[in-house]
């Protein structure tokens, strides 16, 4: 296999699309601080640290389900249970990372290191290691997890945890289940097959429904009252307000109308929500 060739399938063990969503709320977490970037060396520390952490743990999570992913249809095709990876190479790309982006956040600020070490060992512990084969709640440390990027990147700006932090972490754990348990219905088939236990298949498709609902409606009052406590300007904070209403309203429908196709609009629309309100608090605090 050619480097390069290798290099794409290391790519694909970092998912780069969720990892880069997670980047983008953690450089939001830091420019909610509104502390200038006063030279290229900082910037650059952020967005390696974090992508070395996240990157490093998505590779170990990924070593630990290649059994899971082996006998689902829509993962079967990746690196690892392929074997055009294999699990020793894996296992150091996905240490060298952690250890990489953990050493170089602690170079950065240690209360920034503590909240990036505190996201790796929630995910890859925590979440994929001791809950995530035994019960569908695995989903709130996963969320915790995916919450850590935007905290440390205010930390990091502040120099402390303060309100603003953990209501922008608050909005990112209860915006995860309409990220996660969307695709859980969608593939509720292939992960009762490969034994993961996930609410649709424990408590059934319409209860799963209404748990999006009010987590996704609970989610969006976090991130509107963290877009106003930083004081995001008024124009900012309307476009923030509609996407909300527009997500919460998607959500309240795929409750009234069960349709996969709706299902599937709503995982997509939940993810670009996300980025939007992120990049509205990178824009809206310059």
């Amino acid at each position: 296999m050619t480097i390069l060739k290798k290099m794409r399938q290391y790519w694909t063990l970092i998912k780069s699309l969720q990892t880069g969503l997670l980047l983008v709320t953690g450089l939001a977490g830091y420019a909610s601080a509104r502390c200038p970037v006063t030279s290229l060396e900082t910037l650059l520390g952020v967005v390696g640290s974090l992508f070395l952490a996240i990157a490093g743990s998505t590779v170990l999570n990924m070593v630990w389900d290649r059994d899971i992913d082996a006998v689902m249809q829509r993962a079967c095709n990746r690196p690892l249970p392929t074997g055009k990876v294999s699990v020793r190479e894996a296992i150091a790309l996905g240490v060298a990372m952690s250890v990489a982006g953990i050493a170089w956040a602690y170079a950065l600020a240690p209360i920034y290191a503590a909240v990036v070490f505190a996201g790796w060992f929630f995910d890859v512990v925590i979440y994929t290691l001791w809950l995530k084969r035994r019960t569908p709640w695995s989903i709130i440390w996963g969320g915790i997890a995916g919450g850590m990027p935007i905290l440390a990147g205010r930390a990091l700006g502040t120099g402390q945890i303060d309100l603003i932090g953990i209501l922008l972490t608050l909005a990112i754990l209860l915006w995860i289940p309409t990220h996660m348990l969307t695709f859980g219905i969608k593939y509720a088939a292939q992960y009762r097959a490969a034994g993961v236990p996930v609410f649709p298949n424990r408590y059934g498709e319409r209860i799963t429904r209404i748990t999006i609902a009010l987590s996704t409606a609970c989610a969006v009052i976090a991130m509107l009252l963290a877009a106003w406590n930083i004081r995001l300007p008024w124009n900012y904070f309307h476009v923030a307000l509609w996407l909300g209403i527009i997500l919460i309203g998607f959500t309240f429908l795929s409750v009234a109308r069960e349709s996969s196709k709706l299902n599937f609009g709503l995982y997509k629309f939940a993810s670009l929500y996300m980025l939007g309100s992120m990049m509205l608090i990178m824009i809206g605090t310059i």
